[in-house]
């Protein structure tokens, strides 16, 4: 560039002053643009922009001005800021960095002059290293820039791939969430409708309950007035002697003894049940003409009975008021479970619940279990709607109901007892916690925890003081066998599980007994069906022969204790009387199959094949069971002779006199120095094993625990 503008070669020749790097020929510059394809939407969006025009006048610093005026802030701002990465590629010829050395930096950052950054960026170092690395530095750059773009692409598709990830577990998470939050809602429904349920139930049942409790009240009122003291009483002590029925109380005394005999309003003496057994025993005429008679003659009398308790029942029947049930709970419940009502001859399907004071027990009369019951049998059920403050509860026991330690029963300050099955052990675990801690009571030296009530039977025999006060006769030895019953699971309430005793006479057809004589007592060391030899030589040869897949070989095919030989036992007592009909199908059973005679049942122990039954406890404190009180027509023996009281030995005058020594023969010195070894057969480790087989001692294996798993039998009549 001279002085007058103009511009040279490097030869020296002079350029044509209107041809310029910023300038253009004017029919160039405004020639019309041929309008590529690619243009045509760009056009329509974005607006046209004008760019200033120098003048041919203009200077070639006003020219430069206006063609980088707009590019050298940014090339400016690009030096500074990358001033660190671009010093290491701008290196001169004496690798010197051209942009932190010198006025390179100074100049981009000081420096508003377009001029100044011309002339810098066109100095021969400037240029040279532009040409020598520039280029090269470029292409890195593109090739990290490529490389950075797959790497960034990898990554893109790596995130998008685990944000859909992501996104679909959540999506499943919700699908989840939303079925939990349906099933929830559906399991608040149904427990929701439970506990309506289970209210109007209990409501319902207190009504009844209410009901029961006015009922009995009105029966006894009615009992005073009407019994041989009281102002309706009858006249005649004859006609007052006939109408008068009695029934054994479930109280018990200190040694667990069931003596007490309560007034039976419900007592009569079965004529329906003697005119079945002998239409269908094929009994003479004249005794089926008789029985006809009484039990319509009994007819005439129950509907005297129902007129007279009709005129005293006023119209209400003496139901509760609704408000009244609202004070009948206490507090709210704690524990409210399924459970059955084990009672004498009935098993009662229903609803425990307990709140912080008191227990309930409400039976379901809806279920088809509970409709099946006898309804004769329920009469004589006192805990069908049941309701006991803790502060009566005397001592809990953990107990098995049909092999299983599904079950508890509860003593009472009452001194009787109640018992319930749950549906499995954790039920029992939960209804002890919420009953009152007393453990097993206070007889037996162990303490008072709820541990205590959850003891197996032989933590109760190890935990317990009993054994040293039987071994230093500070108990008798029936205290110490009804010990026995007791923690080995033995109660009045399951007849199944009924309390044994063993028989410890043989004589039976003497005038005179002499219990000094050794040979009046029976050998305790053997179970009852191996005292004869040849029976017992029966046993083994079945024992030893035996042969089935399925079934273990077994000794004897019956027990010594099932609730049939109870009833059969107990036949002339109430309720034992209605349950035994109920067993029988509404009739009194063979004459020659009764409890008639104590030597008879004695001698059939010892030549029967199935008959391998021991005692009850009554035979050593109950008369009455001998005596025919409510005088029940049981047919008549192979003699021809009516069945009444039981034929006791000889040198028994008396069911009184036949207790007494029956029970001196109990506690005599003979039966001491042996009744181990029957506790032993009965309790002990000759139950099950090589002892057991050793001892002719082992029953069909259904009656031993564990040989069955209930749980996996699903239908109702076979568990039972």
């Amino acid at each position: 560039v001279d002085m007058e503008g103009n511009i040279h070669s490097e030869r020296g020749e002079k350029h044509h002053p209107e041809i310029s790097v910023v300038r253009v020929p004017d029919g160039v510059l405004h020639a019309p643009t041929q309008m590529r394809p690619d243009d045509l939407p760009v056009n329509n969006l974005v607006d046209h922009i004008s760019l200033p025009t120098p003048s041919r006048e203009a200077s070639l610093t006003q020219k430069l001005e206006m063609a980088l005026g707009s590019v050298c802030p940014l090339l400016r701002e690009i030096m500074v800021d990358f001033a660190p990465f671009l010093s290491k590629t701008l290196v001169g010829s004496h690798g010197q960095e051209l942009l932190m050395e010198g006025k390179g930096l100074t100049t981009f950052k000081n420096s508003n002059s377009v001029v100044e950054l011309v002339m810098l960026l066109c100095s021969q170092e400037w240029q040279n290293s532009l040409q020598k690395h520039a280029g090269l530095a470029f292409i890195e750059l593109i090739n990290e820039g490529r490389l950075l773009s797959h790497a960034m692409k990898d990554h893109i598709v790596r995130v998008a791939n685990e944000a859909e990830f992501i996104l679909n577990r959540m999506r499943a998470d919700d699908v989840v969430k939303h079925a939990d939050f349906e099933s929830q809602c559906a399991q608040t429904l149904v427990d929701r409708k439970e506990e309506e349920r289970m209210c109007d139930h209990l409501i319902t049942s207190a009504r009844r309950r209410d009901n029961v409790t006015a009922s009995r009240l009105l029966e006894k009122v009615r009992n005073i007035m009407s019994n041989k003291h009281g102002a309706w009483g009858y006249m005649d002590p004859m006609e007052s002697k006939l109408n008068e029925f009695w029934k054994l109380d479930a109280w018990e005394d200190d040694a667990r003894r069931r003596k007490r005999f309560v007034h039976n309003p419900l007592g009569t003496t079965h004529p329906e049940a003697s005119l079945k057994a002998a239409i269908e025993h094929g009994a003479p005429e004249d005794a089926i003409l008789q029985a006809r008679e009484e039990f319509h003659a009994h007819l005439a009398a129950t509907r005297g009975q129902l007129q007279m308790q009709s005129d005293l029942m006023d119209d209400s029947e003496l139901l509760t008021d609704d408000r009244e049930l609202d004070n009948d709970l206490s507090g709210p419940v704690n524990i409210s479970t399924k459970a059955k009502l084990v009672a004498p001859g009935i098993v009662a399907p229903g609803m425990v619940s307990i709140t912080s004071a008191e227990l309930y027990f409400e039976v379901d009369e809806d279920e088809e279990e509970f409709k099946r019951i006898d309804s004769e049998i329920l009469k004589y059920c006192d805990h069908l709607h049941g309701k006991w403050y803790f502060s009566e509860v005397r001592a809990i026991f953990s107990r098995r109901y049909l092999l299983q330690n599904n079950a508890i029963e509860i003593f009472l300050a009452s001194r009787t007892s109640i018992m319930f099955a749950f549906p499995d052990q954790a039920t029992v675990k939960k209804v002890i916690k919420a009953l009152p801690r007393v453990g097993v009571g206070i007889k037996y030296g162990i303490p008072q925890t709820r541990r205590a009530s959850m003891m197996s039977p032989r933590q109760l025999m190890r935990n317990s003081n009993m054994t040293q006060k039987w071994q230093r006769r500070e108990i008798s030895n029936f205290e110490y066998l009804m010990f026995l019953n007791t923690i080995a699971g033995r109660t009045y309430n399951d007849l199944n599980q009924y309390p044994v005793f063993p028989w410890v006479l043989t004589n039976y057809d003497s005038k005179d007994l002499d219990l000094s004589q050794p040979s009046n007592y029976r050998d305790l060391s053997k179970p009852i069906g191996a005292l004869n030899p040849s029976r017992r030589a029966y046993f083994e040869e079945r024992y030893s022969t035996w042969e089935h897949e399925s079934i273990p070989p077994f000794h004897y095919g019956t027990h010594y204790s099932t609730s049939a030989f109870v009833f059969n036992w107990l036949i002339r007592i109430e309720p034992f009387t209605t349950m035994f009909l109920a067993l029988q199908g509404g009739k009194f059973d063979y004459p020659n199959r009764l409890f008639s005679s104590v030597s008879l049942s004695w001698k059939n122990c010892q030549r029967d094949t199935s008959d391998v039954k021991e005692l009850i406890p009554e035979f050593y404190f109950l008369p009455e069971m001998f005596v025919n009180a409510n005088r029940y027509r049981l047919g008549l023996n192979e003699d021809g002779k009516p069945i009444g009281d039981v034929d006791l030995p000889p040198w028994a005058s008396s069911p009184e006199e036949f207790v007494r020594i029956n029970r001196m023969a109990l506690e005599s010195e003979f039966v001491s120095c042996q009744l181990h070894q029957w506790i032993d057969l009965i309790f002990g480790y000759k139950q099950k094993g090589p002892e057991a087989i050793r001892a002719t001692n082992c029953f069909y294996y259904l009656t031993y625990e564990g040989s069955v798993d209930l749980d996996s039998i699903q239908d109702k009549l076979m568990r039972e």
